[in-house]
């Protein structure tokens, strides 16, 4: 292919954009044929095609930087495993492995060869998460990895065509649903098979024997790009820290960013140690989340491959919260490794020309409700057995120029799993879903909003809430001048308070009442625009108290009518 010329580099475009929409439509097959719905309505989920050295050429556009990023590493260890010049066109391989796949056990990562005509030209990869994989639950209450569920490690899912009966029997053996663990398995296998028709199509169409050469033009132009930018950023280094509630004991987050010669490096040392419980975050989700941090505000228009990411490099002491080792507890890592695009931020605010967002909630708010008996209550009604994973999210930080998002899901990116879908497949009944007012922090730029959830049983029966939530201790805080977001809340309607982490019952005939935290502001409240203000009442996002409170001077002389209109 000769690049010098332009006819060559509008097809090598082409091609790019090509692999793009392959890998796209893999992760489309897996959202329409997973059986969990944190996958088909979440998108919780990766899907990449690399070269047959395991480098990432192209990610789809569905899916969350601690699937895509960690699956990136995760390749190379599948070849480890499974030679390249072992495989075989029919084969696919399968683990979930914490420290090697994406961080716990409830993720599979699934990788397929591609052939053309006898020969391998690529690897296909994905990654989804399983309603349920055994063990106590998905909950952070594990003591080690053991507790938290059953292990697979890397092994042929099908070999040469004929799909491995014992370790669906083994799958389906250690799950509450084995039905669902089944058909998510299944359809990681279906969606890599798209992704190779695709790619075979795209190689016959273009005359392509071999990928190498688009795969070196693509992760060397996104590798010099990123470069580029990080060179416009000054040399030295900065310092962030965070502390975050943590299971029993608040969590120090301290990362020092380095840029120097082209590259920037993040190291997390002087952070916590690991947690006796199941919030500890392998290094590889680590990795993805603080590099995701670097890229969404250097280089963010560059795709994610290989390449842009091979500038950035993350480490963590060994054995500390952010590079725990086996057999450490990990079910709930997302809510310490999310976090950490915030930390990353913090140092990033401190290099002239680059401007991060406040903090917001960051981590999800995953509901992970259960009934898993069977049973009749005291007035003779069956209680349904139920498990379900009900995606909640809080407010976004306050951007430089803009509000926060409210309802946002960042820096993971998965939509809600909509109320009806809950509804339909358990007896829970969501009698409140609302956008919560005041709780996105004051500033120039207002913080999003959290939500106030509140959910009872149908049946009349208890439910266990495995509660792994964050931010209801440690506020998220706010840049430049803006206020904190406020504070997450998890109790009874009767009004006892919950613990934000651990299993907890919630009795027949009571409701557990949910309030996500809300975005932190950014700039001074006193910067605030007033029709933005008047917005915010007339909409009721901010009530006149607050108003009052936290934008007495913007209130005054123009704005008062608009307080006393509410």
């Amino acid at each position: 292919m000769d690049n010098k010329s332009p006819v060559a580099d509008i097809q090598t475009q082409i091609m790019w954009n090509r692999l793009i929409s392959v890998v796209e439509e893999q992760a489309q097959t897996l959202v329409r044929t997973a059986f969990s719905p944190i996958v088909r309505e979440s998108g919780d989920l990766s899907a990449g095609v690399f070269d047959i050295s395991g480098r990432m050429i192209a990610q789809a556009v569905t899916g969350t930087p601690g699937h895509v990023n960690s699956m990136a590493e995760s390749v190379r260890y599948f070849i480890e495993a499974f030679p390249v010049d072992t495989m075989r066109e029919g084969d696919v391989y399968i683990t979930n492995d914490p420290w090697k796949g994406t961080g716990h056990l409830h993720d599979m990562v699934v990788v397929t060869p591609a052939f053309l005509d006898g020969r391998l030209v690529a690897l296909f990869a994905c990654t989804s998460h399983l309603i349920d994989i055994g063990g106590i639950g998905f909950g952070p209450d594990g003591r080690d990895v053991i507790e938290e569920g059953l292990y697979i490690p890397f092994l042929r899912l099908i070999d040469r065509g004929v799909k491995n009966e014992t370790l669906i029997d083994i799958l389906r053996g250690n799950s509450r649903y084995p039905t669902e663990a089944e058909g998510d398995v299944l359809s990681l296998a279906a969606c890599n098979d798209i992704g190779v028709d695709r790619l075979i199509e795209m190689m016959r169409e273009f005359s392509l024997r071999s990928l190498d050469d688009l795969a070196e033009h693509i992760i060397e132009q996104s590798r010099k790009a990123v470069e580029v930018c990080i060179a416009d950023l000054p040399n030295g280094s900065y310092r962030a820290s965070m502390r975050v509630d943590g299971y029993g004991a608040p969590i120090d987050l301290v990362a020092t960013l380095l840029v120097a010669d082209r590259t920037i490096t993040i190291d997390f040392a002087g952070s916590s140690g690991p947690s006796p419980k199941g919030i500890n975050v392998p290094l590889t989700y680590a990795q993805a989340y603080a590099t995701y941090g670097v890229r969404v505000l250097i280089g963010s228009e560059i795709p994610n491959n290989a390449g842009s990411l091979s500038p950035i490099k993350v480490t963590a002491p060994v054995n500390s919260i952010l590079n725990a080792q086996r057999p450490a507890p990990v079910s709930s890592r997302h809510i310490i490794g999310q976090m950490l695009p915030d930390v990353v931020f913090g140092c990033l605010a401190q290099i002239p020309g680059v401007s991060p967002p406040a903090e917001g909630t960051s981590c999800l708010w995953n509901l992970i409700l259960e009934n898993h008996a069977s049973s009749t209550n005291g007035s003779g009604a069956k209680s349904s057995r139920f498990s379900v994973l009900a995606v909640q999210t809080g407010g976004a930080g306050a951007r430089p120029d803009l509000d926060g998002l409210s309802a946002t899901a960042f820096p993971s990116g998965v939509s809600g799993v909509p109320v009806e879908i809950i509804e339909t497949i358990s007896p829970l009944l969501f009698r409140c879903k609302e956008l919560r007012p005041d709780s996105g922090g004051a500033g120039a730029k207002r913080g999003g909003l959290g939500q106030r959830i509140e959910i009872v049983n149908r049946d009349n029966a208890d439910f266990d809430l495995y509660a792994a939530l964050d931010r209801i201790d440690h506020a998220p805080r706010g840049r430049a001048g803006g206020a904190d977001g406020a504070q997450g809340y998890v109790g009874l309607r009767s009004g006892k308070q919950l613990r934000g982490k651990g299993r907890q019952t919630i009795p027949a005939g009571d409701a557990l009442v949910i309030e996500t935290p809300g975005g932190a502001g950014y700039g001074p409240a006193s910067e605030r625009r007033r029709e933005a203000l008047r917005e915010d009442l007339t909409n009721g996002l901010i009530s006149a108290e607050a108003a009052e409170r936290d934008y007495a001077k913007k209130l005054q002389p123009v704005a008062r009518e608009t307080v006393e209109v509410e």
